[in-house]
């Protein structure tokens, strides 16, 4: 499971950086989309980590609170961008 967060937590930042370099603004969208599918995934992933006691409490709260700050500014990027 921690591999699948790794895939999907550096897939954010790769689809966030390939988008600022977009060749247009649909193009751009797509990748925010992809980027926040990929947040979502992460998201996932650390909830599982959670309940199986991978990783404990606290570091859970201020992994997920980061994953969810992540998620609402790809969200209100993707809704900017339709």
């Amino acid at each position: 499971m921690s591999k699948q967060v790794f895939r999907s937590g550096t897939s954010i930042g790769a689809n966030v950086f390939e988008g600022k370099n977009a060749q247009s603004r649909p193009d751009f969208s797509s990748k925010m989309n992809i980027a926040l599918k990929e947040a979502t995934e992460t998201g996932y992933w650390l909830d599982l980590l959670h309940e199986t006691k991978f990783i404990n409490d606290e570091m859970f709260v201020s992994i997920e609170d980061d994953c969810n700050k992540i998620i609402a500014i790809l969200t209100k990027i993707v809704k900017a961008t339709k």
